[in-house]
């Protein structure tokens, strides 16, 4: 499967297609001829990828939390989710596989789980429509809460979007009103809910699954109001200062939670969600198996009023 590089990982594709190069030709000399060089070689470009993901700035971080190798919704749920049964459409209109979830159980105890699903190939992400949820999948998140709440299952969410699908029949079948009826019914669970921004969280489209009592990120993903292009397309009618939007909307992980908007920053790899998507998974496992734990004991009410609490605080001043 080939490798895709980011813009900034240029150096480091280039010393890794030498290391490629000097494997085969190592393959083909005998078995050691040239382990000490490849050696040195790997270590030189795993200190790049440690100096590169270092210092990534806002842009270089929206770029990542891109990455078409991250995990997605499906990865967390093959990773995490036990029995896993998909439930399919919104009972209103039809199915929308922007959106997946359904009932399984997560280690060892029954949850309700979704999450936004871009896809892997062509063929996938025109199934999925690249993440771009219609109101029908909105409606079928509130489908699946309504079962939650009813059978007094937690819900993990995976949130990963750049918003929601801005066309015409999507605006025909009142998608901001679905947005709204999501987000509201999240707001309103009795029981626990879990939101975890694995890449890009965007916009309604992604406040539609993580109005929850926790919110968890990933290191490299974001999450914002609108995307770095919109803003500048907006701001200075010009989206090639899309990485001087990033910078000025504070829409990393390391920002948010100063702001109040996440609540926890699961680490990820070196290199990225993409560079080892196992780990990445476990990761988020353990981080929900602890928030879990925290608020399974919790009333009802409880719940209620501390989603509400939390959201409210944000933006308030200290």
């Amino acid at each position: 499967m080939p490798r895709h590089y980011l813009d900034f990982e240029q150096p480091i594709a280039d010393l890794e297609s030498k290391i490629d190069e000097l494997s085969l030709l190592s393959e083909s000399a005998g078995a050691g001829d040239f382990e000490a060089e490849l050696t040195a070689l790997r270590e030189r470009a795993a200190g790049l990828r440690r100096e590169a993901y270092a210092s990534l700035d806002p842009w270089r971080k929206t770029q990542v939390a891109r990455h078409p190798d991250r995990p997605h919704a499906s990865d967390y749920i093959a990773g995490l989710i036990d029995d896993y049964t998909e439930l399919h459409g919104d009972r209103r209109f039809g199915e929308d596989s922007a959106i997946i979830g359904g009932l399984g159980r997560f280690r060892g105890a029954p949850v309700v789980v979704m999450g936004h699903e871009k896809g892997r190939d062509t063929q996938s992400r025109l199934k999925h429509n690249f993440g771009l949820a219609r109101p029908e999948g909105f409606r079928k998140a509130v489908r699946l809460m309504d079962l939650a709440d009813r059978f007094g299952l937690p819900v993990l969410s995976f949130v990963d979007t750049s918003g929601a699908y801005p066309g015409a029949v999507s605006e025909e079948r009142g998608v901001a009103e679905a947005i709204a009826r999501s987000t509201e019914r999240g707001l309103t669970l009795g029981v626990p809910m879990i939101a975890t921004v694995t890449g890009e969280g965007g916009s309604g489209g992604a406040l539609a699954l993580a109005a929850a009592n926790r919110v968890l990120i990933l290191e490299h993903a974001v999450y914002s109001v609108i995307s770095p292009e919109g803003c500048a397309g907006i701001i200075w009618r010009d989206r090639a200062k899309a990485p001087e939007a990033a910078a000025a909307m504070k829409i990393t992980a390391q920002d948010l939670i100063g702001f109040g908007v996440v609540d926890r920053i699961v680490p990820e790899p070196e290199g990225g969600a993409h560079a080892d998507p196992a780990a990445a998974v476990a990761a988020v496992g353990d981080a929900l198996a602890e928030e879990l734990a925290a608020l399974e004991p919790l009333h009802a009410e409880t719940l209620r009023r501390g989603r509400a609490d939390r959201f409210l605080r944000i933006g308030a001043e200290s």
